[in-house]
């Protein structure tokens, strides 16, 4: 579905301008899992992005993009103040090396930009690896768009993604 707006020119003609609708809200939507937007604007840190979403830290889900080989990728979803231990999520796929994709090749392999990835509506299902910490939880998540999050209960997210659930993740390390 699509919204329509109009624009106002330099010159106070106006244009009709479509816009698309975001695809992880009609992901979500499809899911039948209720959400909540929370449009913030930009933020530099973990931190910010808590208190503009009005959130504690661990609230604040980081979905990072791993590649397993050429063409394969999965999503690891991590609790703010946690990072992705390699050694445990290595044992748990069962293979001996992973990476990051670079910024490109993760737009390429979800369709969002960093910092707006989610694991709804990316234009490949990966499968999705979810830190065991997230369960209980209302969380935030990226929305596909800078800015832009939704909150919603963790154990119902994790069951539409169909995620693996284990210990992935370590605290992060202090400065």
């Amino acid at each position: 579905m699509s919204t329509v707006a109009f624009r106002r020119l330099a010159d106070d003609s106006r244009v009709t301008v479509t816009a698309m609708a975001n695809p992880a809200l009609t992901a979500l939507d499809a899911a039948g899992l209720p959400y909540r937007v929370i449009r913030h604007g930009p933020v530099a840190s973990l931190a910010e992005a808590a208190a503009a979403r009005g959130v504690e830290v661990p609230d604040v889900v980081k979905t990072i993009v791993v590649r397993r080989g050429e063409g394969d990728h999965l999503f690891v979803l991590t609790p703010g103040g946690r990072v992705v231990s390699w050694p445990k999520l290595r044992a748990l796929l069962g293979v001996s090396r992973l990476s990051l994709p670079d910024a490109e090749a993760a737009k390429e392999a979800t369709g969002y930009a960093r910092g707006t990835i989610t694991p709804f509506g990316s234009t490949t299902a990966w499968p999705v690896v979810a830190d065991e910490r997230l369960r209980g939880r209302e969380i935030t998540l990226g929305a596909g768009e800078h800015g832009t999050a939704v909150a919603l209960d963790a154990d119902a997210a994790l069951s539409a993604l169909d995620a693996t659930v284990a210990d992935v993740t370590d605290p992060e390390p202090t400065r």
